[in-house]
């Protein structure tokens, strides 16, 4: 398990350091709850007899106010309360009997910090506090019962509100924390999707096609879930699996040995069938298969742009998987 911080909230601000939120009951009502009751709800986290009430409710009403993040983050000892919660349940993580109650008690709370990681205000913040690294518990367990599977998912709910923002600070801190295994293991053992932006972002995608070992452990997993699709066909999961495919195909390090390890299975009528209906997904899917074939066709001349003869075609299959790692190494 990743090393927890010494701080829950890294060095303090002014703003951090404010005591409870003050009720101002001159605030308009914000649907179903005004920002008095929502603050009502927080103070009632701190309460253990009404903690389990008020985290159910502030997760229902949790897009029904826009100031709820800010005022959960700067509230005095809130996050360490929701915190506490989530580190409660770490023994149970690797019991089959955890039960359903216990399990959406602490996706309530991590849905609230879904609220505060996807704020403006927050994010950098919450992620400076090394919140996310009090998550990876949840996503490195194997048992597949539903209690953990709705940790795991709401775990990676977390995760994808940091990364919906197209910023690369964020980006570098989980991959720097190593957050990519951990969505590996999810996508093989989950029965969701782990967010797949990571591999959309530049930086990401370099960490991805640095080494070997990394290039080979995504691959694997993205044939994995292609295995899963046969016996249970998913079209949404698909779409995912394509968009993973085409980026890795933009890499120069990483397309070579994409060309020698892209399922079979992409080919199979019944797959592309699911992506009829997304003509974007479609012209993805007809990009992958273009780049492939241009690294084939570029692996198959000569350094003058000639193809090559069948001798050195065969010379060019045997060395294939020799060079591969250089190929997608960092010196290369």
């Amino acid at each position: 398990m990743a090393t927890l911080p010494d701080s829950l909230f890294g060095e303090p601000s002014a703003a951090e350091r404010t005591t409870a939120p003050k009720s101002n009951t001159s605030h308009p009502p914000n649907s179903d709850l005004n920002k008095v009751s929502i603050e009502k709800l927080i103070l009632a986290l701190h309460n253990a007899h009404t903690r389990e009430r008020a985290l159910q409710l502030l997760s229902q009403n949790r897009s029904r106010s826009d100031d709820l993040a800010v005022l959960i983050w700067h509230s005095f000892g809130t996050m360490f309360t929701l915190l506490k919660e989530i580190m409660e349940i770490y023994p149970s993580l690797s019991k089959p009997d955890l039960t359903e109650r216990a399990s959406i008690r602490v996706c309530n709370a991590l849905a609230l910090l879904q609220c505060v990681a996807s704020h403006p205000e927050t994010r950098v913040p919450f992620m400076k506090a090394k919140i996310p690294l009090y998550l990876y518990p949840f996503l490195n367990t194997t048992i597949k019962e539903k209690p953990h599977e709705y940790l795991r998912l709401t775990s990676l709910g977390v995760i994808g509100a940091l990364v919906k923002v197209d910023d690369k600070e964020v980006i570098y801190f989980l991959l720097k924390t190593e957050i990519v295994p951990y969505c590996l293991r999810c996508m093989d053992v989950g029965k969701g999707l782990s967010k797949t932006k990571i591999l959309m972002d530049e930086e990401g995608l370099r960490y991805c096609c640095l080494v070997a070992d990394r290039f080979f452990a995504i691959t694997s997993a993205l044939e994995t879930m292609m295995e899963k699709i046969s016996d249970e066909p998913s079209q949404r999961l698909l779409k995912h699996i394509v968009r993973c495919y085409l980026k890795l195909s933009e890499s120069p390090r990483a397309c070579p040995g994409l060309a020698k390890l892209l399922p079979q299975m992409l080919n199979d009528s019944a797959f592309t069938d699911l992506l009829r209906d997304d003509p974007t997904v479609m012209s993805s899917f007809h990009q992958l298969l273009r780049n492939v074939h241009e690294n084939r066709l570029r692996e198959n001349e000569d350094e003058y742009g000639t193809p090559k003869t069948d001798d050195s075609l065969k010379f060019s299959v045997m060395k294939g998987n020799l060079i591969l790692a250089f190929t997608i190494s960092p010196t290369s």
